[in-house]
C-alpha cells in the first residue's frame, strides 16, 4: 500500500527510459488497484506488462470492495499475484483460498504468480520444505499439474521480505530446486518450462548472485521496484 499518483507517474517514467526493448527479459508491474487505469496508459505499447496484487476468486455480486478477475482485465492486466505473505499473514488467507483465487485467475486467462514461503520460526523448526510443500499441493490438488503451464511461482522466504535480510544465493537456490523437483515428478516439461522467481530483499547489489542460479529464473521485487533506477539495476542483472 505505498504510493500516489505522482509517485507512480515518476516511477513508470524512470522504468520506460531504461527499458526500450525487452531484451529477451520479461517485466511486470503490480501497482495497487487505484493506479491500474494509470500504470496501462502508460505502459500500453512497451516492453513492460502489469498485473495486479490480489483478486477475489468470485466472478461477481456483493461483495463490496473486493475486485474479479474480469475486471483486472479490463484494465488490461495480464498477471495477478496470488497467496503473498502478507496477505497469508495479515489476512488470513488460507492455502485453500490462495487456490481459489489461483484458479479463478487461471479461468479469467490471467497468470497467476504463486507465492509461498516460510516464516523465520518455520525455518529455524526446519520446516522451509514441509511449509513450501503444503502451499504448492493445495494449488496442485484445485488445478492440477497443468494448471502450471501458465503460471509463475514465487519463493518470498517472509523473514527476508522488507527486513534487509536476503536469503544466501545458496539458501534461496536450495528451495528453487526443490520446488521444480517437485513439479517435476509430475510433468517434467512443465518442471523445466516454469518460471520460479526469488523475493526477498532483492537488490541490485545481490540480484546477479541470486540469479546465477540454476532454478533461479528472476525476481518478486519488493521495497527496491519503488525506485526506478534500483528496480532497472535488478532487470538489468537478469539481461
Amino acid at each position: 500500500m505505498n504510493g500516489s499518483r505522482a509517485m507512480v507517474k515518476s516511477l513508470l517514467d524512470g522504468l520506460l527510459a531504461g527499458v526500450k526493448d525487452s531484451n529477451g527479459v520479461d517485466m511486470a508491474v503490480f501497482p495497487p488497484f487505484p493506479y491500474l487505469s494509470e500504470t496501462r496508459g502508460m505502459l500500453e505499447g512497451s516492453p513492460i506488462t502489469w498485473g495486479a496484487q490480489n483478486l477475489n476468486p468470485v466472478a461477481k455480486g456483493a461483495h463490496t470492495g473486493e475486485v474479479s478477475a474480469g475486471m483486472l482485465l479490463d484494465f488490461g492486466c495480464s498477471h495477478v499475484l496470488v497467496g503473498h505473505s502478507e496477505r497469508r499473514t495479515l489476512y488470513g488467507e488460507s492455502d485453500q483460498d490462495v487456490a481459489d483465487r489461483f484458479e479463478a485467475a487461471l479461468a479469467a486467462g490471467l497468470e497467476p504468480v504463486l507465492c509461498v514461503g516460510e516464516t523465520l520460526q518455520e525455518r529455524e523448526s526446519g520446516a522451509t520444505e514441509q511449509v513450501v510443500d503444503r502451499q504448492l499441493q493445495a494449488v496442485l490438488d484445485r488445478c492440477g499439474i497443468g494448471g502450471f503451464k501458465r503460471a509463475i511461482v514465487a519463493y518470498e522466504p517472509v523473514w527476508a521480505i522488507g527486513t534487509g535480510v536476503t536469503a544466501s544465493p545458496e539458501q534461496a537456490q536450495a528451495v528453487h530446486e526443490f520446488i521444480r523437483d517437485k513439479f517435476v515428478s509430475q510433468d517434467d516439461i512443465i518442471a523445466g518450462q516454469l518460471r520460479i522467481l526469488y523475493g526477498g530483499s532483492v537488490n541490485g547489489s545481490n540480484a546477479a548472485d541470486l540469479f546465477a542460479r540454476e532454478d533461479i529464473d528472476g525476481g518478486l521485487v519488493g521495497g527496491a521496484s519503488l525506485k526506478a533506477n534500483d528496480f532497472l539495476a535488478i532487470r538489468n542483472a537478469v539481461a
